[in-house]
């Protein structure tokens, strides 16, 4: 993570009020209660352990930020993306979102973060590993003062 990126701040929202209808990018804050198995086509099944994960995504489609954060909020949907998976079964405690923001960079500025699952919300992306992170105690968000 560069000096630069150290200092960005990105406002965390809880619920889907006052969120952004513009595109960007955001960051889910998921917290799993129980293990969850999780099977990616193609790979082997993964269990993941409980804790608390950070999935980054991007909302380019109409209604942005509000409407994509919004979707992955609700526990009732079709399982449509992989991190659906997540966030039908665990809790979704929240969200950093980044207007004009893209998702990719926001992977990189947490290479620090444990890779659950290569591949996870990434199958469409050349340079990430994956768009799920661990988030281990302990562990500081360059964008986040909180601590979990």
């Amino acid at each position: 993570m560069t000096d630069d990126q150290k200092g960005i701040a990105a406002e965390f929202y809880a619920d889907v009020t006052g969120l952004p209808a513009e595109p960007g990018a955001y960051v889910l804050l998921i917290q799993l209660a129980d293990s969850l198995p999780v099977k990616l086509v193609g790979r082997p099944e993964v269990i993941l352990a409980p804790g608390h994960f950070l999935y980054c995504g991007s909302a380019r489609g109409p209604g942005g930020i509000k409407a994509r954060v919004g979707r992955h909020m609700q526990k009732d949907k079709t399982v449509r993306w992989h991190v659906d998976r997540l966030t039908t079964t665990g809790m979704v405690l929240g969200a950093w979102v980044f207007p004009g923001g893209d998702e990719c960079e926001l992977v990189g500025m947490l290479t620090e973060m444990p890779v659950p699952i290569p591949g996870f919300g990434s199958s469409d992306c050349e340079t990430c590993v994956s768009h799920l992170l661990a988030w281990p105690p302990g562990m500081v968000l360059p964008f986040d003062s909180r601590s979990n």
